[in-house]
């Protein structure tokens, strides 16, 4: 039996142009489609796209940071998914921030609203839900964990972090230990895979992954230089975590151009389970 994860942090539904000159701020003002190039920058909504991108992929969960929070019924749908979330930061007047987001993405920006979420697709269903605050200030930090369970019985336990950003990234180490102790304390026995964008690179902090490893039987970070990573423990590895190429992550627009979406690329793996 393979297990295939996808962690995805999504920039709020927003596209990210290779050529830098289109991610001038210039273009941010009033909603539209500039181009250059093979690439447009697209500010408007992109619910379509990420959807579709989405529900090409060969996944069994995927692991969503920075997700605008009234996407995760569209995305389910359209990946023939269930899912379920947990809001993070600027939050507030969630109707208002989601209308302007609508209309103008690039404009609001990260003031849109924002939400972890878990995609999973049959024949592995949710079975427990957990949300836990990581962290308050600078911002609100949050992860999600659930326990899933397959018509025969097969349990595996997945969590999906979005860590604080600011300072050298210790706190980041912090905060991916205590949700590795947290995970361990909920379920001991079933396999668990860890997500997510950390902030944390092993090249800069390569303690916190040596501690993952020998406390907790996390392993397989991305590379020394990612921040976006898939952990697994109680897994045989098939295909170890990689980041996607920027060109997968690429969509076509109407005027025939391509839209890149995100600014992180998705970390794609696959384990087997026991």
């Amino acid at each position: 039996m393979v297990f295939a994860v996808l962690s995805w942090n999504l920039f709020h539904g927003r596209d990210f142009p290779p050529d830098p000159e289109l991610r001038h701020w210039r273009y941010r003002l009033w909603p539209g489609e500039w181009r250059r190039g093979d690439h447009v920058q697209a500010n408007r909504s992109l619910q379509g796209e990420f959807a579709g991108r989405l529900a090409e992929w060969d996944w069994d969960v995927a692991l969503l940071q920075e997700a605008p929070p009234r996407w995760l019924r569209p995305l389910a749908t359209r990946a023939r998914a269930h899912g379920a979330s947990g809001l993070t930061s600027r939050n507030e007047l969630a109707v208002l921030r989601a209308a302007v987001a609508d209309w103008n993405p690039d404009l609001i920006a990260s003031n849109e609203g924002g939400s972890n979420q878990l995609l999973v697709r049959p024949p592995w269903r949710i079975d427990q839900v957990r949300r836990v605050e990581l962290s308050r200030r600078p911002e609100r930090r949050k992860a999600i964990w659930a326990r899933l369970v397959r018509d025969d019985g097969t349990t595996m336990c997945v969590a999906n972090a979005h860590c604080t950003a600011e300072g050298d990234h210790t706190r980041s180490a912090r905060e991916v230990l205590w949700l590795a102790e947290r995970c361990v304390e909920w379920d001991a026995t079933s396999p668990l895979v860890m997500g997510g964008d950390f902030n944390l690179r092993p090249s800069e902090h390569p303690w916190a992954f040596d501690e993952l490893r020998d406390r907790f039987g996390l392993s397989l970070a991305t590379a020394d230089d990612a921040v976006d990573h898939v952990l697994a423990r109680g897994l045989q590895v098939v295909t170890a975590p990689r980041r996607l190429a920027p060109q997968e992550r690429d969509v076509g627009s109407p005027g025939g151009a391509r839209i890149r979406l995100s600014d992180h690329a998705p970390v794609a793996a696959r384990f087997g389970v026991a």
